[in-house]
This record gives C-alpha cells, structure tokens and sequence, in this order.
C-alpha cells in the first residue's frame, strides 16, 4: 500500500505505453524487488508462483527501461531507488513512519520559531493562514483508517500539534498540503491527484527547507537508517526538481 507519485515527462517509453501501462510496471518493479530482495520471511508458495508468472513481464520491463538511465527525468537511484525500474517513478509506502512524522513537526516548527515570516517558504504562509485549504480533514479520516490486513496510513494515531504562530496546526495540515490537488484528466493517466507545473517551485522550496536545509550529517545518517519514509519524501523532492527544469508536472496517487 502506497502514495505512487511520477515525473510526467514525454519520453520514448510514454510515446508507446500509456501512463496507466507505466504505472503498472512501476508497481510489479516494485513488488517483485521486494519478494526476491527485500522480503526475509521464507517465500511462500504464493510468492514462489507469483515470481515465476512475473518473470516474462519483469524480464520485458528490464529491456524497456533500459533507456530511463539516460533520461533527464530519471530520479537519483541512491533515493529510495531500490525495486523502481522506470526512474521517473517514485513511491511512499504506508504507514508513513513515526519517525518521519516527528522530524517534519519538529522542523517545520523550527522555521517557523526562527526565520523571519517574510522569508519563509510560500507554501508555509498558505499553511499558517487562516483561510488556508489545507485544513487537515483528509489526513485525520486515513488516520482513522485500519484495513482488514491490520494495514494504517500513519503509524501515529494522533497527530502532532504545533505551537505558537501554528497553535492551530497539527501534522495533519502539512500532510494535506503534501497530498497534491485533484487532478482533471485521472481516467487518462490513473492518477487522481498531481502537483501541477505552477506548483512544483513551490513544492521544492518547501521540502527542500523542511528535509535538506541545515541537516547534520549524523541526523542525515540517523534517519536514513530510521526512517525509510524520509528517503521516500527524498525522492519526491527530486520530483519536484526534475518536474520543474523539464517544465512538467507531478502526478500522484
């Protein structure tokens, strides 16, 4: 269960498949690294029979993606890289990890406590405002939800209040404004939600304040090795600036 985001760039292999073929590729990329080099658990039946059904589509997608190396899309490998063949495409796996959650609010509240209001990023003056969209209801109903695998959205029940000049924010807001807006041609691509190309500057600011600026390289290394949803977040960030030097958008769901 995941957030599947892409750099919607006009390559050769989108002059051939369609966005919805690309995406489930993504995903059986992703899900087959997983069960042949992620999974410790001894391979089940179901798993073993899954493999050896995937292997002719896995091998074609091999072959394919060949050219994605040389593709100015192409998102770094060494960011959360791992089982993506097609490298304009990323994922967030749920539960977004507590860790995660607890570094975001602790920085966010940090710039806001310390950087001048003028000098802040534009979407943390949309956050802080008032009439801001990002009101948090999306977030808290996921957070709610526990599916029938015992599957969650977040591993934090209760999300993180800020103080202060954001007294009345929680972690919910930020990852609302981190959901993207609805997007108007989703029957074409599958994906319901993008970050448009006028939003993407915007969205690297942001991130990059939150998740980059000022980070030790000891708090660096302590959440790479503690949260693999920071690295995940890394490789949207790396969306984000690909998306805005090729003039492009993100697409998410």
């Amino acid at each position: 269960m995941s957030l599947e985001f892409a750099v919607q760039h006009p390559c050769v292999l989108r002059a051939r498949y369609s966005e919805k073929h690309l995406r489930e590729w993504g995903r059986l990329s992703s899900l087959h690294a997983a069960i042949t080099t992620g999974d410790r658990a001894a391979p089940t039946e179901d798993k073993i029979k899954w493999i050896q059904q995937a292997t002719r589509e896995i091998d074609r997608l091999e072959k394919e993606s060949a050219v994605c190396a040389d593709c100015p899309a192409c998102l770094p490998i060494d960011t959360a890289g791992q089982g993506e063949a097609l490298g304009c495409l990323g994922r967030i796996n749920y539960p977004i990890d507590a860790e995660f959650e607890k570094f975001i609010a602790n920085r966010v509240q940090l710039v806001l406590d310390t950087v001048e209001p003028e000098d802040w990023p534009r979407l943390l003056s949309i956050l802080v405002d008032p009439e801001s969209p990002f009101d948090g209801e999306a977030t808290k109903e996921l957070r709610r939800v526990t599916t029938k695998d015992a599957l969650r959205f977040f591993e934090m029940r209760v999300p993180i209040k800020f103080a202060r000049a954001a007294a009345n924010l929680t972690t919910d807001n930020v990852f609302d404004l981190l959901a993207g807006f609805r997007s108007e041609d989703a029957a074409a691509t599958t994906y319901t939600r993008e970050f448009p190309l006028s939003a993407t500057a915007d969205y690297y600011d942001f991130l990059d304040l939150i998740l980059r600026n000022d980070l030790s390289e000891l708090e660096r290394e302590r959440l790479y090795s503690r949260s693999r949803s920071y690295q995940q977040f890394l490789r949207l960030l790396a969306a984000f600036e690909r998306a805005e030097a090729l003039e492009t958008r993100v697409l998410v769901d």
